[in-house]
């Protein structure tokens, strides 16, 4: 992801390099300043080493820092598809984005405990941005240290490999153009200046055509005054991930909605740009880039388009809670129960389970798309 020349001016803080770049150049892209308030070299949301952003003394929670349940299961699920690939002597698990390493380190464990076979078999590829993520995230590893290698802003392998490319929470972060439908014609909403000096929102032409063809090709129609998210990199992302296996399966955890229901104008007036910084929704989105994370819903209509195009076949697309249940959530609870080190672990496990398969709970916020090559 690019954020234009801002890393060449490194003395000068991201919101000041960013006033001086909209300045020279004109409005910016939602896209392109999007890029910059999360991905900067030096002060991009996933890139600074000095903020929480996991847990709960950060800005958000993803489902692996709520229970190990989740992991595990999908470790199970996992060691399910390595017996349906015919159980390969190497493959590779790659992890895009992996947050605080949550994931791997109950993944492998219980690969290791409960799937030796499979864990003697896996390589697994941590494809993560941030330097310092990187770092903390190898620390945590360490026992597993002889077979995890890490990756840095989608660097590939020599060659395509056996195996699944996994992903959690990472597509809502993508960086997205924004849209706006006036006079019946198609507008971008772009970042400019106003007369304080303060970010605000401009129309302009769109920036690219490639636009226009992704409502086209969903058949949706914007109605008037209707603002929306195009998500562009989702689209190269889920291509990339179909190029790094030469067979296997790419797993995708979100919270999204099909395109109907995603561009409905009614429901959806605004769209569904958001951000939040220690757990609450902020008002701006465009105050304090990189010290707020943003957010968008998926389009899971356009994730399922996009792998055909690349060569993948959607498998299944199912809430979070019911594919957890499918993959054995139940029995694997009661691996992890089992091993608890007293009652006081015990319950902390069966209570936090619970936002993962009751219904009501997180787990029925968020879908799983699982393609295979």
């Amino acid at each position: 992801m690019h954020t234009g020349d801002l890393i060449l001016q490194k003395d000068q803080p991201l919101a000041e390099r960013l006033r001086e770049r909209i300045v020279r150049e004109g409005a910016l892209t939602f896209r392109d300043w999007m890029a910059a308030a999360l991905y900067d070299e030096r002060e991009g949301y996933y890139r600074r080493a000095e903020i929480d952003r996991w847990g709960r003394a950060g800005d958000y929670r993803t489902s692996p820092e709520r229970t190990p349940l989740f992991a595990a299961t999908f470790a199970r699920h996992f060691a399910a598809l390595h017996e349906i690939l015919g159980s390969p002597a190497r493959w590779t698990i790659r992890e895009a984005g992996a947050g605080a390493g949550d994931f791997a380190s109950v993944a492998l464990d219980t690969l290791r405990r409960e799937h030796p076979r499979v864990f003697d078999a896996t390589r697994y590829v941590i494809d993560e941005i941030g330097e310092s993520s990187r770092e903390s995230i190898a620390a945590r590893l360490s026992p597993f240290a002889d077979r995890v290698e890490f990756r840095g802003n989608g660097e590939r392998d020599a060659q395509p490999c056996e195996g699944v490319v996994f992903s959690n929470e990472l597509i809502d972060a993508l960086p997205v153009h924004r849209v706006r439908v006036r006079g019946g014609r198609l507008r971008e909403l772009c970042v400019g200046l106003d007369g304080a000096g303060n970010f605000s929102w401009e129309e302009r032409e769109p920036s690219t055509p490639r636009l226009a063809q992704h409502f086209a090709r969903l058949g949706v129609s914007l109605s008037e005054g209707q603002s929306a998210e195009v998500n562009l990199e989702a689209e190269e992302w889920i291509a990339a991930s179909a190029s790094r296996i030469s067979r296997g399966y790419v797993v995708t955890v979100d919270y999204g909605a099909n395109a109907r229901e995603l561009y409905d104008g009614e429901a959806r007036p605004e769209g569904t740009l958001r951000a939040f910084r220690s757990h609450r929704f902020c008002e701006d989105l465009l105050a304090s880039p990189g010290a707020q994370d943003i957010t968008s819903t998926v389009n899971w209509t356009q994730l399922e388009r996009a792998g055909r195009d690349a060569g993948l076949e959607t498998v299944s697309l199912e809430r979070l809670d019911r594919f957890l249940m499918r993959a054995g959530a139940l029995e694997q609870l009661e691996s992890l129960a089992a091993r608890a080190a007293g009652e006081g672990e015990r319950a902390w496990l069966l209570v936090s389970a619970r936002e993962m398969i009751l219904p009501a709970g997180m787990g029925e916020s968020f879908q799983v798309l699982v393609q295979k090559k």
